[in-house]
C-alpha cells in the first residue's frame, strides 16, 4: 500500500518563531549559527566566557534579528544549571539547543593536570550537562512538535591522530553519546543530531595557523568557513519533524586526512 503524503508534509520546517539556546555563540562556529538562525526568524540566546566577544556577536546578531546573551564558563559545572535557566526565562522556553562550547587540546602528555581537567570539564562534561538541562526543559514544555538538540562533534573522532588524544577522545565520545541519545529521546519529542566538521577556521586553529592563512586555505578549498557548519545546522534543523539527521560529517574538498 502506498502512503501520499499531503503537500504540506513535503515542506521544510520553518525557522521563523523557534527559540535556540546556542552554547559558545561568541566566535567561530556558534557565532555562524546564532547569526544564520537569527537572520531567519530565531530568537537566540547564547554564551560565551569574554565579554567583548559576547557584546559583539550580539550586535551583529540584532542586525539581522533577534538575540540576548550571558558571559559565562561551562567549564564550573554549576555554571550550566543557571544558563539554560537563564535561556529559559529571557526566551520564554525554547525548541532548540546547540551545544557547541569547546576549546582546543593538545596531547595527553604536552598538558598539565590542570589544562587536562579543564578541557575535559568544558569539552565533555559541559556537553553531557547542557543536554541533559536542555532534553529536561523540551520534555517539560511538551511541545506541539519536536524539539532539536545539535552537538557540534568534530571529524578528530576519525582521525585519531597523535597529537589530539585528549581532543579526539572527547569527540569520538561524543559521538556514541550522541548515537545513544537519539535513541533515548526520539519517542520524548526530541531530535538529535551530531556535526562533525572538518577543518574550519576558527580562534581555535590559532597561533598555528594564522587568520590570513586560515583565508588562504578557505579560498584553496583546504578549509571550510564557519558558515558551512551553520548552513548544515540549517538544514537539520529544517527537515520535516518525521526526519532525523543523525550525523552529518562536511569537510573541505581538500582535506587530506
Amino acid at each position: 500500500m502506498s502512503v501520499t503524503a499531503t503537500p504540506d508534509a513535503f515542506a521544510p520546517r520553518p525557522l521563523a518563531g523557534r527559540r535556540a539556546v546556542i552554547t559558545g555563540g561568541t566566535t567561530g562556529i556558534g557565532r555562524a549559527i546564532a547569526l544564520k538562525l537569527a537572520g531567519e526568524g530565531v530568537h537566540v540566546f547564547i554564551c560565551g566566557h569574554n565579554d567583548r566577544h559576547l557584546q559583539d556577536a550580539l550586535a551583529a546578531i540584532r542586525e539581522v534579528g533577534e538575540g540576548d546573551g550571558i558571559m559565562i564558563d561551562l567549564a564550573d559545572p554549576d555554571n550550566v544549571g543557571w544558563l539554560f535557566s537563564q535561556a529559559r526565562e529571557k526566551l520564554g522556553g525554547y525548541d532548540v539547543a546547540v551545544v557547541n562550547a569547546a576549546v582546543a587540546a593538545g596531547g595527553l602528555t604536552d598538558m598539565d593536570e590542570e589544562a587536562l581537567r579543564y578541557v575535559i570539564a568544558l569539552n565533555f562534561t559541559a556537553y553531557l550537562l547542557s543536554t541533559h538541562a536542555a532534553a529536561n526543559d523540551m520534555i517539560a514544555a511538551g511541545a506541539a512538535e519536536a524539539g532539536d538538540i545539535v552537538l557540534i562533534g568534530s571529524m578528530s573522532a576519525h582521525v585519531l591522530g597523535p597529537s589530539s588524544t585528549v581532543y579526539a577522545g572527547i569527540k569520538y565520545g561524543i559521538q556514541g553519546f550522541a548515537k545513544a541519545l537519539r535513541r533515548e529521546l526520539g519517542g520524548k519529542g526530541i531530535r538529535v543530531a551530531l556535526v562533525e566538521p572538518g577543518k574550519t577556521a576558527s580562534a581555535m586553529q590559532e597561533p598555528d595557523i594564522p587568520p590570513e592563512k586560515q583565508r588562504a586555505m578557505i579560498a584553496d578549498e583546504e578549509m571550510l568557513a564557519a558558515d558551512d557548519i551553520a548552513d548544515s545546522v540549517r538544514y537539520i534543523l529544517t527537515q520535516p519533524t518525521r526526519a532525523v539527521v543523525q550525523q552529518l560529517t562536511i569537510t573541505p574538498r581538500r582535506q587530506e586526512e
